[in-house]
């Protein structure tokens, strides 16, 4: 076995066991702790193909394995999550002191059109895999950018203060809306940039670093509600950016 091509598959299926374990937490409705599972999902899928190019080891077996894994963290997690939003009023405490109390309602049909999300995701991934035109820069939303709004929802009503945030989320019809909107911008034909550096120089990369510093800067100032004002502005920067 060759432990250098080996690495970035083995980080491909880290992503896959956090988005697993992620699946087991969201049904049982600890949507908080699935959440931070997607995220490190997410993180081992950055690194996977971060490792691949590094080690020069990309190959079709990796590339199939990367979206398979994608499937369950960004398609599969998400989906449920919706559905468990849509489908129950939590009570939710900081501290130990409750904040929020809704009951639960909305147990028949709505919840279901939560899992368009993942039907979405499987699709772009499938798409993915054969357009060639993807090669440097995206066409749609990437999975795991819409995965990560949705799984800051759970976050922001557990961990914000924010009490219009807090209204936003809890209403059903903005949770609808936003399942529509991001299975269609993940296979909508929209150009956007990815943050795959060929090089580091301010001159080929001005928008990466903008995005990136003002990034840091709503996450600093918004924490996690700031995840999907960045989603925004990513979609924002990609109408301008050329390649």
């Amino acid at each position: 076995m060759n432990i250098k091509k080996s690495i970035p598959n083995i980080l491909t299926l880290l992503n896959l066991l956090s988005g697993t374990i992620a699946v087991i937490f969201a049904v049982q409705g600890n949507l908080v702790l699935a959440a931070y599972l997607v995220f490190l999902g997410i993180f081992f899928d950055f690194f996977d193909g971060f490792a691949a190019r590094l080690l020069n080891v990309q190959g079709e077996l990796g590339k199939q394995l990367d979206s398979l894994a994608d499937v369950v963290t960004s398609g599969v997690v998400p989906g449920i999550v919706m559905y468990q939003l849509l489908k129950t009023k939590n009570t939710i405490e900081i501290f130990n002191t409750e904040i929020v109390s809704w009951e639960t309602k909305n147990t028949e049909i709505l919840p279901f059109v939560g899992l368009l999300i993942t039907l979405a995701a499987a699709y772009r991934l499938a798409k993915f895999n054969i357009d060639e035109r993807q090669t440097s820069s995206f066409i749609g939303l990437p999975t795991p950018a819409a995965s990560l709004v949705v799984l800051s929802l759970p976050l922001i009503l557990e961990f914000s203060n924010f009490e219009f945030a807090l209204t936003v989320v809890q209403n059903n019809w903005f949770l609808v809306i936003l399942t529509l909107v991001l299975s269609f911008l993940m296979n909508a034909e929209i150009p956007l940039f990815s943050l795959k550096f060929k090089d580091y120089s301010w001159k080929n990369n001005k928008v990466k670093f903008i995005f990136l510093i003002i990034t840091v800067v709503l996450i600093a100032v918004f924490q996690f509600i700031a995840i999907p004002l960045v989603i925004l502005l990513y979609i924002f920067l990609s109408l301008f950016y050329k390649n």
